[in-house]
């Protein structure tokens, strides 16, 4: 039975078009440096947000249906939420889809009934996943919304508590195989401290790292062979967060012998409440080569708090691809973790939301890939630094074959430097506004 009755399939119309529920820039087997827009830009659907999502806020109740012709809480529902994902995902034409356990079914007083209905929901998603091609990015236990995580899950101060989130994680990656899904996420929810009176924070990270540990394990013990990942998040709900951002997140990983297995899942609205640029997190990943997955939104920078738009923000999108195809892309995808504004709650609403996002990072990719093309960029980061490929003094700081004597030694014959050059910032801004307006 079709839900989106009035919704046709979303097709690309070209930059002209005023159609809104028609793609301006996302062409799908468009080739863009050697390959098809698809194979850049892996979309998945977020099925918390999508799907689940009504507009709630802690000012007033939800204002749109998600209920798909079923009562909200029962397995009737999880199983339309199903159809409608699914049909949504085909209309649009996107491959991918993420959740969390609790997304896909409501979760009950016990566990192992909790378990039961995720065997259940997930046997349907499978069949639905062999008819239509879509498949699975990543999977997560949401271990942040029921009142047992308010404390944290990893840094809980109760050993019931840490046991309770081991066991969603577990069934968790059970599901995430079973679906074939690449990734899995630890998004940090309530990983963190409210203060430092009442925190041992170094207990509470030993925690976490062996849950994390606990989690590799197991996952390769079934068959799990992509990436685990960590979503970087600075603060909301805990005031600290444990995984603040990029460089924090990677300095964890190292210290507990975890970077083998993890790479990182940078959203931007997570990177902005971090005081960073969307792009920053994504170079710090990648030059330690943890570039793994991207949540595709972004933030209001009037407001300090997570707002989960979807992106339109076309010079961070071309910013952010091209710190992706510079890094050679990602092993995982681009997940809108993106919601409608509580007064946009209409199904047409939830396919243009989609239609605003995928043309965004389209575009982006396509001013991403002129960049490079381009040039100018790159050949000035060379020129910049060319003292240490062409002097040789030079050489000898890069290959580590001088000393602090032998470069003060050198610095006596040079009397006072020369400046090192200007950074011509103005310039390279100046170039992205005429590859981006040309």
């Amino acid at each position: 039975m079709e839900i989106f009755k009035n919704i046709p399939a979303i097709k690309f119309e070209g930059a002209q078009s005023k159609n809104p529920l028609a793609f301006k820039y996302y062409d799908a087997e468009r080739v863009v440096l050697g390959k098809t827009m698809k194979e850049h830009l892996p979309f998945a659907m977020a099925w918390w947000h999508n799907l689940c999502a009504n507009g709630t806020d802690m000012f007033g109740r939800g204002v749109a249906d998600k209920s798909f012709g079923q009562e909200v809480g029962t397995m009737a529902h999880a199983k339309a939420k199903v159809d409608a994902g699914f049909e949504f995902m085909q209309k649009l034409g996107i491959g991918y889809f993420c959740f969390h356990d609790v997304d896909i079914v409501p979760e009950a007083d016990d566990i192992k009934e909790t378990n039961r209905r995720l065997d259940e929901i997930s046997d349907y998603i499978l069949e639905k996943m062999k008819e239509t091609g879509i498949k699975c990015l990543w999977g997560t236990a949401n271990m942040f919304s029921n009142p047992r995580f308010c404390n944290g899950a990893g840094s809980t101060n109760s050993a019931d508590v840490f046991a309770f989130a081991a066991a969603q994680v577990k069934k968790a990656l059970d599901i995430t195989v079973k679906l074939g899904g690449v990734g899995y996420v630890f998004w940090g929810g309530r990983e963190g401290y409210e203060t430092l009176l009442n925190t041992d924070v170094k207990f509470e990270q030993n925690n976490i790292a062996r849950l994390m540990k606990m989690a590799v394990e197991y996952g390769r013990s079934i068959g799990f062979t992509g990436d685990f990942y960590i979503e970087p998040k600075p603060k909301e709900p805990m005031k600290h967060q444990y995984d603040f951002d990029a460089a924090t997140a990677i300095g964890f990983l190292r210290a507990y012998g975890l970077d083998k297995d993890f790479k990182l899942n940078i959203e931007a609205n997570h990177a902005t409440l971090a005081g960073h640029t969307f792009e920053h997190d994504l170079r710090i990943s990648a030059i330690n080569g943890m570039l793994g997955s991207i949540d595709a939104n972004q933030g209001d920078m009037l407001l300090g708090w997570d707002t989960d738009e979807f992106p339109f923000d076309v010079y961070t999108a071309t910013m952010c691809m091209y710190e992706v195809l510079k890094a050679g892309g990602l092993t995982g995808g681009f997940n809108f973790d993106a919601k409608n504004r509580r007064p946009s709650y209409t199904f047409e609403d939830m396919f243009e939301g989609f239609v605003l996002g995928m043309d965004t990072f389209a575009l982006g990719l396509i001013k991403a890939a002129e960049l490079i093309e381009d040039g100018r960029i790159d050949e000035f980061i060379k020129e910049r630094y060319a003292s240490f490929a062409t002097s040789e003094i030079g050489k000898k700081i890069v290959s580590g074959k001088t000393s602090l004597v032998e470069l003060a030694a050198y610095a006596d014959g040079l009397g006072s430097p020369e400046l090192p050059g200007s950074g011509k910032q103005e310039r390279l801004e100046g170039i992205i506004n005429n590859i981006l307006f040309r």
